[in-house]
C-alpha cells in the first residue's frame, strides 16, 4: 500500500542507488531533479486525494453489503441554504451530516439548533476555513479545529467527534492535529461538485452514476444549485432500493464527545 512512510522509504533508497551510481559510474544531475518531481507529485496526491489514505486513515465510504448511501453538506450554516435544505430533508425524511464552518455559526445559533433538533448531525469543518489552512502549523490547525469545536458546544451542548478538512486535504501537520483532537477524519467517495456545476440536470446525472452501495456523498448547504437538485436526488436513489442513512450509523461512529 502507498503511503508516506512507505514513499519515504522507496525514495530513500532510490536517492542511495542514484548516490551511488553517481559516486562510481557518473549519472546526470537530472536524475535528482526526476526523482524530486517523481516524489513530489506522489507527495500531491496523497494531500490533495482524500481517498489515498496516504498519511492516514480517512472515512470515504463504508464496507457493506446493503443498499444504504449517506448524505453530507459541507461550508455551512448559510442563513439561506441551509433552512432550505432542512425542510426538504424533513418533508422526505432524510438524515444527513452537516459538517459546519465555525466563523459562520455567530448569528446563525437558531439553525445550527434546528440541524441537530431534526435529527441530523453536526460535524466539524474547522472554525476558519482558511484558504492557506493547509500550510498552518499544526499548533495553529489544532487550535482552528476545537475553536470550531467550542462554539458548537456552546450552541447545542455536544462536542463533534468527526472532521472534514477542509478542500479536503490531509498532509503531517493536520494528522497531528487530529490525533491531538481525537477527532476522526471523514471524507467521501463521491464529490458532487455542486460549487461548480450550476446546470442541475447535469449535476443531477452526475451524481446519480455514482449511486453506490456505502457511498458517502458530498454536498454544500451553500447555493441555489444544490437545493434543485435535492429532491430529485433523494427521490432516485430510493427509487433505486437505497436507503440513505445518517453517516455515523453507516460508519458506525460516534458523532460527539
Amino acid at each position: 500500500m502507498l503511503n508516506f512512510r512507505n514513499a519515504n522509504i522507496l525514495f530513500a533508497g532510490l536517492l542511495g542507488l542514484i548516490i551511488w551510481q553517481h559516486i562510481t559510474e557518473g549519472v546526470s544531475w537530472w536524475s535528482y531533479l526526476v526523482l524530486a518531481f517523481i516524489y513530489s507529485l506522489i507527495l500531491f496526491y496523497g494531500c490533495y486525494y482524500i481517498g489515498s489514505n496516504f498519511f492516514m486513515r480517512v472515512m470515504c465510504a463504508a464496507k457493506t453489503s446493503k443498499k444504504a448511501i449517506a448524505i453530507t453538506f459541507d461550508d455551512g450554516p448559510d442563513a439561506t441554504a441551509t433552512p432550505q435544505i432542512l425542510d426538504i430533508l424533513k418533508q422526505l425524511n432524510v438524515p444527513a451530516a452537516f459538517f459546519c464552518i465555525g466563523n459562520r455559526i455567530a448569528g446563525n445559533e437558531t439553525i445550527l439548533k434546528q440541524i441537530q433538533e431534526q435529527g441530523h448531525i453536526i460535524g466539524n469543518h474547522s472554525f476558519s476555513h482558511h484558504f492557506w489552512f493547509d500550510l498552518f502549523p499544526s499548533a495553529k490547525m489544532l487550535d482552528d479545529m476545537l475553536q470550531a469545536n467550542q462554539l458548537v458546544r456552546q450552541t447545542i451542548n455536544l462536542s463533534p467527534l468527526l472532521f472534514r478538512p477542509p478542500y479536503g486535504v490531509i498532509n503531517p501537520n493536520l494528522k497531528k492535529a487530529i490525533i491531538k483532537s481525537r477527532m476522526v477524519p471523514i471524507g467521501w467517495s463521491v464529490r458532487s461538485m455542486d460549487t461548480i456545476i450550476s446546470d442541475p440536470e447535469k449535476l443531477l446525472n452526475k451524481i446519480n452514476r455514482r449511486i453506490n452501495r456505502g457511498a458517502i456523498f458530498l454536498f454544500h448547504d451553500t447555493g441555489a444549485a444544490t437545493i434543485s437538485v435535492l429532491p430529485l436526488f433523494i427521490e432516485q436513489a430510493k427509487a433505486q432500493g437505497y436507503e440513505i442513512v445518517r453517516l455515523d450509523k453507516m460508519l458506525n461512529l460516534q458523532a460527539y464527545a
